[in-house]
C-alpha cells in the first residue's frame, strides 16, 4: 500500500495527454510524462485494502477483473510512494516481460477491478506502470539479461506480437535457444503494424526487440509457415514449437454493394499507414481530404478515426450498431468485473476538437454501400436499431420504420473485431481447430493435438488484449520448458 491515509487525502491525477489541436499534427506519442512527485502522490492513494482485486486477472461473466500478469501493484505503488524507483521496476518485471507496451495500450482491468473505485476514482495504476518503465530505460536500469548457460534445446516461436515475445523471453531466459518467425517484413506483429505510432511509438518496440536480440533470441522476417517454409522442416529443426499467430481473420460486412471502391479493413488501412511512416513512403491507403466513415468501435476504431484525422481527413463518422453504454456502471455490471461505461477515447477528443462534436452514432446498421458509375463510393444507406425488439432467427435487434438515411462517404473502414486465426499455420501443422477457427490447446499445458507444439494468444483464446497475450506466452513457454524437460 501507499500512505495509509492517501486515499482519502489525494484526488486521481489522470494521465496528461497533449492538446488534441497539437497532437493530430504529427505521430509522436500523446502521453505526457507526469511529474515525479505529482506520481509519488497517485501511488500513495493505494489503499490497505486487504484482499486487492487489482491483480487477480480472472474473469467473472466472461468480463475481465484484474490484471491477467497478476502485476503486484500494490508492492510497486507503495515502492513509488516511497521513492524507490529501481525496486518498483524489478517488481514490475518479475511479473511483466513488456510493461512499456501494457503501460500504454493496455485498457488496464486493473483499474476496474480497484477497490478504491467502488466508491472513488480508481488509482491511477496504468499511468504509473509506464512511468516506472520509462524511468528505467532513461536511467539505465534496464539492460540485457544474458543467459549464463544453455540448454542445448531448440524452439520455433511462430508469430512476433506480444505472446510471441513473451514467451520467446522466457524460453531464452531459461538457457533454450529460440528463433522467431515472422511473415512480415518487420518484427513486433501488433505491437508494429496494428497500433498507431501516436498510441505505442515504434521507437519503443524496437527498444526491446533489440533487448531481445541482444539476449540471444533470433528473429527471421518474410518468413510464412506453409508458404516460404514448411511445417515439417520446422519440426525437424526445432526440439519445440510455440505457435502465437494471433487472430488476424477480419469480420466482413457482406451487404450490398460490398465491392465498391473504397471499402477497406481497418487493419489494412492501420498497417498501411504504420508502414508508410516507417519506409517514408506515401500511404497507399489515405484518408486526406475524404469524408470518412469508421464502422464499428472499440480501439481499432478509436485508432482509425486517428489515423484518418491525422491524414487530414474532410469529416470522419463512426458507426455503432450497439447501444451507448452508461455514464456508470449497471446493475448487471458490477464491481470487480470491467466496468462497461462510455468513455471518450484519444480518436474521439481529437474529432471533437477539430469538428466540434464526437463522431460515434450508436444504435446504427449500415445496410447498403452506394457507388457511383465507376463504382467508387459516394455514400452509406444507414437504418436506426431497436435492440428491445428481435428479429428471430435473424438479429437480436430490429431495424426502425422510418429512420433511413445517407452519410456521404469516400472510404469506409471496417473495424468489426476478427473471426479468428487465419487458418494456414494450423492447417500446416495439422492441428485441431475449434468452431472459428481457433488452434485447440487448453490452459493447463498449452498442447496442442501435436505433441510438442504449443499455442497462445489470440490464435488460441480469440481476439483480446496485449497484456492477456502475454500471459498466455509466459504459461506457454513453461509448458514447453516443462515438455523439454521431461524429453531429456
Amino acid at each position: 500500500m501507499g500512505k495509509p491515509t492517501g486515499f482519502i487525502e489525494f484526488d486521481r491525477m489522470d494521465e496528461d495527454r497533449r492538446d488534441p489541436t497539437a497532437r493530430i499534427g504529427d505521430w509522436n506519442e500523446f502521453l505526457v510524462q507526469i511529474d515525479e512527485k505529482d506520481l509519488q502522490t497517485q501511488g500513495a492513494r493505494c489503499m490497505d485494502c486487504g484482499v486487492p482485486f487489482c491483480h487477480t486477472g480472472q474473469t467473472i461473466d466472461r468480463l475481465a477483473t484484474g490484471c491477467p500478469v497478476n502485476n503486484l501493484i500494490p508492492e510497486w505503488n507503495d515502492l513509488v510512494y516511497h521513492g524507490k524507483w529501481k525496486e518498483a521496476l524489478d517488481r514490475l518485471h518479475s511479473t511483466n516481460n513488456f510493461p512499456e507496451f501494457t503501460g500504454r495500450v493496455c485498457p488496464a482491468p486493473c483499474e476496474g477491478s480497484c477497490v478504491l473505485g467502488i466508491n472513488e476514482p480508481a488509482v491511477t495504476i496504468k499511468s504509473i506502470e509506464r512511468n516506472i518503465i520509462d524511468r528505467g530505460f532513461a536511467e539505465g536500469w534496464v539492460s540485457p539479461r544474458i543467459p549464463a548457460e544453455r540448454t542445448g534445446k531448440t524452439i520455433a516461436v511462430i508469430g512476433s506480437g506480444p505472446a510471441g515475445l513473451a514467451a520467446a523471453d522466457n524460453l531464452n531466459q531459461l538457457g533454450h535457444q529460440v528463433t522467431v518467425f515472422e511473415r512480415d517484413d518487420r518484427v513486433g506483429g501488433l505491437l508494429m503494424y496494428g497500433i498507431p505510432n501516436m498510441k505505442l511509438g515504434k521507437d519503443v518496440v524496437d527498444r526491446r526487440l533489440d533487448l531481445l536480440r541482444q539476449e540471444g533470441i533470433q528473429f527471421q522476417t518474410g518468413v510464412e509457415v506453409g508458404v516460404t517454409i514448411s511445417a515439417k522442416e520446422i519440426r525437424t529443426q526445432f526440439d519445440a514449437v510455440v505457435i502465437c499467430v494471433g487472430s488476424t481473420a477480419p469480420r466482413d460486412l457482406k451487404i450490398p454493394g460490398r465491392s465498391t471502391n473504397g471499402i477497406h479493413f481497418a487493419m489494412d488501412y492501420l498497417r498501411g499507414s504504420t508502414a508508410s511512416l516507417l519506409d517514408g513512403t506515401d500511404a497507399e491507403i489515405s484518408a486526406k481530404d475524404k469524408n470518412v466513415v469508421v464502422i464499428g468501435g472499440g480501439d481499432t476504431g478509436t485508432d482509425c478515426i486517428g489515423t484518418a484525422i491525422r491524414q487530414g481527413c474532410k469529416s470522419v463518422v463512426n458507426l455503432e450498431i450497439v447501444d451507448r453504454p452508461p455514464e456508470s456502471r449497471a446493475d448487471s455490471n458490477p464491481w470487480p468485473q470491467w466496468p462497461l461505461i462510455f468513455r471518450t477515447d484519444y480518436g474521439h477528443a481529437e474529432a471533437k476538437a477539430i469538428y466540434g462534436q464526437d463522431p460515434r452514432a450508436f444504435n446504427i446498421e449500415t445496410v447498403e454501400f452506394l457507388p457511383d458509375a465507376d463504382w467508387n463510393l459516394t455514400a452509406l444507406r444507414t437504418v436506426e436499431v431497436d435492440w428491445s425488439v428481435e428479429r428471430a432467427g435473424v438479429a437480436p435487434f430490429s431495424p426502425i420504420a422510418g429512420s433511413e438515411k445517407l452519410i456521404e462517404a469516400d472510404l469506409v473502414f471496417l473495424a468489426l473485431g476478427f473471426t479468428g486465426p487465419e487458418p494456414g499455420v494450423s492447417e500446416a501443422f495439422g492441428l485441431e481447430t475449434g468452431p472459428r477457427s481457433n488452434i485447440l490447446a487448453n490452459t493447463s499445458d498449452y498442447e496442442t493435438s501435436q505433441p510438442g507444439v504449443f499455442a497462445a494468444g489470440d490464435c488460441r483464446r480469440g481476439q483480446s488484449l496485449v497484456v492477456w497475450a502475454i500471459r498466455e506466452g509466459r504459461q506457454a513457454a513453461e509448458a514447453c520448458n516443462q515438455y523439454l524437460s521431461a524429453s531429456v
